[in-house]
């Protein structure tokens, strides 16, 4: 899936607008795994998600893992 950040918190949280309009919300797991400091409101990322739905793994779309 693909959004863009609408909110970041210091704590590693935060929520995405997806291209249908939906937001998701992501916790500091899924945020640890992508090995970076912080996101910013407007950035395009990309969102991995496990069988249940729940976002894994957050990444920046011109990042590999």
């Amino acid at each position: 899936m693909q959004g863009t950040v609408s909110n970041f918190n210091e704590d590693t949280s935060g929520e995405v607008v997806l291209d249908s309009g939906r937001r998701v919300g992501f916790d500091a797991a899924a945020f640890a795994v992508s090995g970076l400091r912080f996101l910013r409101p407007g950035q395009r990322i990309s969102l991995e998600t496990d069988q249940d739905g729940t976002v894994v793994a957050v990444r920046i779309l011109t990042m590999r893992p």
